[in-house]
């Protein structure tokens, strides 16, 4: 009996650690799309989210992967430990026979993934150019996406729709660079298209581009 008290015990401490790292994510959040990565400071952080500056640096290190971790919560939409690979978008994407319709779900999801990132990806886009370890971490965002996007390409290849003649490195390159938060900046931000508009526009610019 006392082997089960222990165990959920330990279930509980667990369970109470992740809300902890998950307020802390959110008040990062926040603070970094209303300030920017520069005006927000750990302590604010701290404040916001209840826990001490001290429990953040054991945490997260530093600012800067405690901004990755806010962009990993961002882009899933939630912190359930399971890769976007495995997740039931990408499975339909797998499962779905026609590369038009594979494209089409696939931008369907990004349009509310770069909903929840983007201004989180701007501030970590800017703040490198004043804080030097956030270069790294916008370099990894930037690596992260070209990998992501050449799993995908790879995919779409292998249905044997895509035009003749191109190769994994342009259909990678094309996804890439159309999913880049920087036209999402300039149509739904700056130009102030409607996500649907944004979202419409991207699916058929990819399947020119590719089909």
């Amino acid at each position: 009996m006392a082997e089960v008290k222990r165990q959920y015990d330990a279930s509980g401490r667990r369970e109470r650690a992740r809300q902890r790292r998950r307020d802390v994510v959110v008040a990062a959040r926040d603070l970094f799309e209303a300030d920017g990565f520069q005006a927000t400071t750990i302590t604010a952080v701290a404040k916001r989210s209840g826990v001490s500056a001290e429990s953040i640096y054991k945490g997260f290190g530093t600012k800067a992967a405690l901004a990755k971790a806010v962009f990993d919560f961002v882009i899933a939409g939630d912190d359930e430990p399971v890769p976007m690979a495995e997740r039931p978008e990408a499975r339909a994407i797998q499962a779905e026979p026609d590369v038009r319709r594979k494209i089409q779900l696939y931008v369907d999801g990004l349009a509310g993934r770069q909903q929840r990132s983007a201004r989180v990806q701007i501030a970590i886009r800017d703040g490198r150019h004043h804080d030097d370890t956030l270069r790294e971490t916008w370099q990894t965002l930037l690596d992260e996406r070209l990998t992501g996007m050449t799993m995908l390409g790879r995919h779409l290849l292998e249905s044997g729709q895509l035009r003749a003649g191109i190769t994994l490195d342009e259909v990678a390159d094309v996804l890439w660079t159309y999913i880049s938060v920087e036209l999402y900046e300039l149509l739904v931000l700056t130009r102030g298209w409607p996500v649907d508009r944004y979202q419409a526009w991207i699916g058929r610019a990819i399947t020119d581009a590719l089909c």
